[in-house]
């Protein structure tokens, strides 16, 4: 685990080794234990390393036996010990036991096909010196990111935006696409980061880039829901248990303590008691409360605990949350809507304390079908049976309401068709809202591009059932976007590696092939992943209503944070930038104190106005202040390995 850097020169001037270690250092929190980079000519890949496997002999960069090809990773490959005796039987030479090193030696075998045979979670960088050409690609489902631009004839790459924009010169205006993203479903869209210019290397990508064939971007891998009908209920139960404890069993690998986030969910329950089935030792397990018992799920994580022996620590997380909201601006690295980043930033802290390594239930909801939208729609659908001319009346009779009564959203959402329904049940500011929470010359840039189109796209052509299209949207959309950045931001916060053994591709290929009837059964969620669980978790776990992982918000902003919200969102310094119209976030605060739930609405929108003052208003340090300090960069010649 770390953060990689990288600049590959396409005809500019020589990669520069200063800029690759502003780079690294902004990103000290993903690796404090080391530092290392090779550099020549052409090409200069940095990384900070979080120490997990092979401590002694794994660090990065790491390159083949005559040094002509080179990776920088960050993330964990499950199988390496497998490929690397296959590789050692193709005459391949190893001086490392690190997973790193299999990946050098299949790209002299596959290429960029190496991809395909990594089972784990994955950002990468393979320069070739030979070819002169550079390698990227990301895991199937987006669990590690990556970030990438051009700039001046030369391909930057990184862990993390604010890395690339320690590179002088890189422009940092807004992608208003990416503007009118965040404000309807919370993240920056798939491709695209808040900053115009720079890119997401998409989940399943590779990325090619050499100076005589360009910069080529391909997806290596697509998950396909094909139900299989030969199986029975219980033979698809016992089959998902074997896969879980295999999969549990791979993601424990690791030279430093592990643990487990235990909320006492189905999803991290089932990845405790694998855990505990092949440990011989208790599991550490690390859980959040509020002391509003509203969102408290302390009691079902306590029993869970109970049951498996483990090493129990929780934490209660109080509302003066002032501090933490600051920092996680400078962690998530983009505006992000998720409240729920701030228990996960907390939990990720408590863990630290104890483990380097934690798993968790992370990709449940969407590989077996786990959310109430999904119960919702199964209902809904009578709708599309509804003669367009009575949708379209419905349509105006909510236009004609005046924004804000009762029951106006309601009329709007069922004069929708199919597809926009679904995805309107999903979004928080409707372009009707957003026009006016926006100031003008905001709107006009924002409402050139739909934010649903990416999504409506793939429900287009996601075909088959109309659960596994749900599935497939929300797998390659809210899953990266949202939970695995939450998951990935906040763990790394503290610098622990977290893991999600749901999403081992082996495990979500049988999963697709699960009926859409036994994943989704008379409004039962995850029915087939229940009844794999029987006599496994208390079937209090099982059966108990779904809960998010939220902290009370509302109440907090309507008590002891409500003048720090009024502070921020009314100021003088948000008013100038002219992008948002403070009389309407005014609105917004005076419905919210009256008792509307619009506490997602201000978190995006503290999130939104946080990031414009770190990252917009003024350029970040060059050497990244304090944080760059932490760990003393170590120093290499160049082309030496580090």
């Amino acid at each position: 685990m770390c953060g990689i850097a990288g600049i590959v020169s396409f005809g500019g001037a020589p990669a520069s080794v200063d800029d690759l270690h502003a780079m690294c250092g902004s990103m000290v929190h993903r690796g404090p234990d080391d530092y290392g980079f090779h550099v020549e000519a052409q090409a200069a890949l940095g990384m900070r390393r979080l120490s997990i496997i092979d401590l002694d002999t794994g660090r990065q960069p790491v390159s083949n036996e005559d040094g002509s090809v080179w990776v920088v990773f960050n993330g964990e490959i499950y199988n390496y010990r497998e490929l690397r005796r296959r590789l050692e039987s193709q005459g391949h030479r190893f001086s490392t036991a690190s997973d790193t090193e299999t990946i050098v030696h299949l790209y002299e075998e596959y290429g960029p096909d190496l991809v395909e045979h990594l089972r784990g979670m994955f950002a990468l960088a393979v320069w070739d010196r030979g070819r002169r050409a550079l390698l990227l690609a990301r895991d199937r489902f987006g669990i590690k990111p990556l970030y990438y631009t051009v700039h001046e004839g030369k391909l930057i790459f990184a862990s993390e935006l604010k890395a690339i924009l320690q590179v002088p010169g890189v422009p940092r205006d807004l992608s208003w696409p990416a503007v009118g993203h965040v404000f309807t479903f919370l993240s920056t869209p798939p491709a695209e980061s808040i900053v115009a210019g720079i890119r997401k290397l998409e989940p399943a990508h590779r990325l090619a880039a050499s100076q005589e064939r360009g910069l080529l971007v391909e997806r290596y891998w697509r998950l396909r829901f094909e139900p299989d009908y030969r199986l029975k209920e219980e033979e698809f139960a016992v089959r998902l248990r074997e896969l879980l404890r295999e999969s549990v069993a791979l993601h424990m690998v690791s030279d430093v303590p592990v643990g487990a986030f235990l909320s006492g969910g189905i999803d991290s329950s089932s990845v405790v008691a694998a855990m505990a089935g092949v440990s011989g030792e208790p599991v550490k397990t690390f859980s959040i409360g509020f002391p509003d018992q509203d969102f408290d799920e302390l009691r079902h994580a306590r029993m869970v605990a109970r049951r498996f022996g483990t090493d129990h620590h929780e934490m209660v997380l109080e509302p003066d949350a002032v501090p933490l909201i600051e920092d996680l601006a400078w962690y998530l690295d983009e505006p992000f809507g998720d409240s729920s980043a701030l228990p996960t930033y907390m939990v990720s802290r408590l863990a630290a304390e104890h483990v380097t390594v934690v798993l968790s239930g992370d990709g449940g909801d969407e590989v077996f079908a786990g959310y109430d939208r999904y119960v919702i729609e199964s209902r809904e659908r009578a709708l599309r049976f509804l003669p367009l001319p009575a949708r379209r009346a419905l349509g105006l009779a909510s236009r004609l309401m005046p924004d804000g009564m009762r029951g106006r959203n309601f009329l709007r959402h069922i004069s929708l068709d199919g597809a926009r329904r679904y995805l309107d049940a999903a979004t928080l500011f409707p372009p009707e809202q957003m026009r006016r929470l926006l100031r003008r010359g905001a709107w006009a840039q924002v409402e050139r591009e739909d934010p649903l189109r990416g999504r409506l796209a793939l429900l287009d052509g996601a075909g088959g059932h109309w659960l596994s299209a749900l599935q497939t949207l929300d797998m390659a959309s809210y899953l990266p976007l949202d939970i695995l950045t939450k998951v990935d931001r906040m763990s790394m916060a503290h610098s622990i590696e977290a893991r999600v053994p749901l999403l081992d591709h082996k495990l979500v290929e049988f999963a697709a092939t699960v009926p859409p009837e036994l994943r989704l059964r008379a409004g039962r969620r995850k029915h087939i992943f229940k009844e794999a669980m029987k006599g496994v978790l208390p079937a209090e776990i099982i059966d108990r209503p779904k809960r998010g992982f939220a902290a009370p918000l509302g109440r907090w902003f309507r008590g002891h944070l409500g003048s720090y919200v009024r502070d921020l969102l009314l100021s003088d310094r948000c008013r100038r930038r002219g992008i948002l119209d403070t009389s309407y976030i005014g609105t917004l605060l005076e419905r919210h104190d009256r008792g509307r739930d619009l506490d997602l609405h201000l978190w995006t929108l503290i999130s939104f106005e946080l990031w414009c003052r770190r990252f917009l208003d003024q350029p970040p340090a060059r050497a990244a202040g304090a944080e760059a300090r932490r760990v003393p960069p170590r120093a290499a010649s160049p082309g030496a390995r580090a």
